[in-house]
């Protein structure tokens, strides 16, 4: 079982940025995909973005002009940045590592996005 740590997060105003990491236990990413998900209070858990082992990355269409995932294999970090942040944009947000039918989740950091 991998353990992902995330860090960053926190309050920004509209308009701001944010860069949120995932720190992996082991370098996984020549064997998982990795991904990062939100939630938002009452909402479901939805898909904000992936980076396969080939390096492919996909993005809700309505985020992929704004957000952007990245990854550093020596750092065994998974990086997304936050561009033109929007209120609604404020959710817990997940990384996410999956391999066939496994998948793990790091503990969840919080964006609020507020004036």
């Amino acid at each position: 079982q991998v353990q992902l740590v995330e860090l960053g997060g926190g309050l920004v105003q509209p308009g701001g940025s944010l860069k949120l990491s995932c720190v992996a236990s082991e370098n996984i990413f020549n064997f998982n995909t990795m991904g990062w998900y939100r939630q938002a209070p009452g909402r479901e858990r939805s898909f904000v973005a992936s980076i396969n082992v080939g390096g492919r990355t996909q993005y809700e269409d309505s985020l992929k002009d704004r957000f952007t995932i990245s990854r550093d294999g020596a750092k065994k970090t998974v990086y997304l940045q936050m561009n033109g942040l929007k209120p609604e944009d404020t959710a817990v947000y997940y990384c996410h590592a999956n391999i066939l039918s496994r998948h793990d989740w790091g503990q969840g950091k919080q964006v609020t996005v507020s004036s």
